[in-house]
């Protein structure tokens, strides 16, 4: 483990205004629009794989995912957040200092126990910088403060990491039904409407069989999910498509559009 020393104790909000609204009534009255609709019956997911788009664009599938915790909120404890760096190279998985991430609607605090037990991994770095411009994790934190209020999360970037060390470090925290799992990844990029339906139903089919195949041209958070995959099929868990669409779905453009789609991890 490698820790780095410039240290925040609260991350602030890189992308509200941006990907979600910064006005924390705006934001409320959104969230409510997005994970309004029936409530689901039957298994709570163990996890969740969750687009990280603005939420004019993948909203609406990730609001789909996030309803799926409804029923289960007041056991879940601890949330592993996990989705690719856009911003920052580094190698390995890299965890905060900070002890909050924040947002409009306050403070997410990390769990400390989590990542202390995660920072003794191979691999594994700990340092603000990865984590101070990125999005794929921040913006599901509304959701799980909405959902899930007291719950701390776990948050790790994926960078120059296989799907090895992913599955690794999902292991060291699986826990049991008070942990649950957020991989944060959108799928194709900018294809046509067209061609971009039909790469995300190939994709689909091969997270529904839990084969960790993907690559970059697949979904951006490839390598998280692949590692989750591979979890996945140690642990025979059973994978439901719960929504899909594109942003041609969503803002209309069908020239260049990117995929979305949501999906839960249930035991056998």
């Amino acid at each position: 483990m490698r820790v780095f020393a410039t240290r925040v104790d609260a991350r602030p909000a890189a992308v509200a205004g941006l990907f979600y609204p910064a006005d924390p009534d705006e934001l409320h009255a959104l969230l409510d629009a997005l994970l309004s609709g029936p409530v689901p019956v039957g298994p709570a997911p163990k996890a969740l794989i969750v687009p990280h788009a603005g939420y004019p664009y993948s909203g609406k599938v990730a609001g789909r995912a996030f309803r799926t915790l409804v029923p289960v909120a007041a056991r879940i404890r601890r949330v592993v957040l996990v989705g690719p760096s856009h911003r920052e190279w580094f190698r390995g998985l890299a965890l905060p200092r900070a002890t909050a991430f924040t947002t409009p609607l306050g403070r997410a605090e990390i769990d400390a126990a989590g990542v202390a037990q995660l920072a003794a991994l191979r691999g594994v770095i700990v340092a603000d910088a990865p984590h101070a411009r990125e999005h794929s994790l921040e913006v599901q934190l509304p959701f799980l403060q909405r959902i899930v209020p007291g719950a701390p999360v776990v948050p790790v970037l994926v960078g120059e990491a296989t799907a090895t060390d992913v599955e690794a470090m999902l292991e060291a925290i699986w826990g049991g039904p008070e942990t649950v799992i957020v991989v944060s990844s959108d799928l194709s990029h900018y294809h046509t409407y067209e061609a971009a339906r039909a790469r995300d139903a190939r994709t689909a089919t091969e997270i529904l069989a839990a084969r960790p195949t993907l690559d970059g041209s697949d979904a951006c958070g490839s390598v998280p999910v692949n590692g989750l995959l591979r979890a996945a099929r140690r642990h025979h868990m059973r994978v439901e498509l719960l929504d899909q669409c594109s942003s041609g779905d969503t803002a209309g453009d069908h020239a260049r559009v990117v995929g979305y789609g949501a999906f839960g991890f249930y035991d056998a």
